[in-house]
């Protein structure tokens, strides 16, 4: 087996057996990597919380056929500030599981990895309102399918767009309206954190812009992923 270093954000864990665990991280170099760490459950394992859902680690493996296994890892971050908030931890686990759905296994996407790395900075700093609909619709222009939200999608028409039709992948004017209504302001935002503006935005307050925001982010999300998120609907969960 070969052994290779990496960095990486753990994403999941599974139990394996009486005392091991299976990761899962989004790594640097590799993507999207599962690992088997030996006995993280006994109480004198010398990972023990390191490997947990949050943590940010270095690691070292040896890479298997299946499931690689985890040999040593420092953490670089555990997100303290996100863990003792319950509100924060929900929001962190939405983005976890985006991530989890998105990354591939061996296949580098570092642009992913930088942005749940800067976005779980982000949120231990503050618990902005439009965080995570803003990681979730810059995830989404990552993946080549951010909505369209200067024109009709429809017909073209630049004015007088009221609606946004999630099958269809982008707002709509009042005559080609269908999809869930869509104000002014909440447009304006869309444009915003497409657009070069995520820092403005994410400065917006609680409210109701930020709740239509939230949702319009998530079934558009659900909808590139063709599956409900957990986390938002459930909470976290190991």
């Amino acid at each position: 087996m070969t052994l290779y270093r990496d960095e990486g954000v753990v994403l999941r864990t599974f139990r394996l057996g009486e005392a091991d665990r299976i990761v899962t991280l989004m790594t640097r170099g590799r993507g999207k990597v599962r690992a088997v760490a030996k006995g993280v459950r006994r109480t004198h394992s010398k990972f023990g919380a390191r490997l947990e859902p949050l943590s940010h680690v270095t690691m070292m493996c040896w890479q298997g056929r299946e499931l690689d296994i985890v040999n040593q890892a420092e953490v670089l971050d555990t997100f303290r500030g996100i863990r003792e908030d319950l509100a924060r931890v929900t929001k962190a686990y939405t983005l976890l599981e985006v991530v989890d759905q998105l990354a591939q296994e061996g296949q580098a996407n570092p642009r992913l990895y930088d942005m749940v790395v800067g976005a779980l900075r982000a949120l231990e700093e503050s618990d902005a309102p439009l965080l995570v609909p803003a990681f979730l619709l810059k995830v989404l222009s990552l993946e080549g399918s951010a909505p369209t939200v200067d024109v009709c999608v429809s017909c073209g028409a630049a004015d007088d767009l009221v609606a946004f039709d999630l099958n269809e992948g982008g707002v709509l004017c009042r005559s080609c309206r269908r999809g869930r209504s869509l104000s002014p302001e909440a447009l304006e935002l869309l444009r915003r954190i497409l657009g070069g503006g995520l820092a403005s935005a994410l400065r917006e307050p609680a409210g109701a812009l930020a709740e239509e925001l939230t949702d319009l982010a998530t079934e558009a999300t659900e909808v590139h992923l063709d599956r409900r998120l957990r986390s938002v609907r459930t909470g976290p969960t190991e």
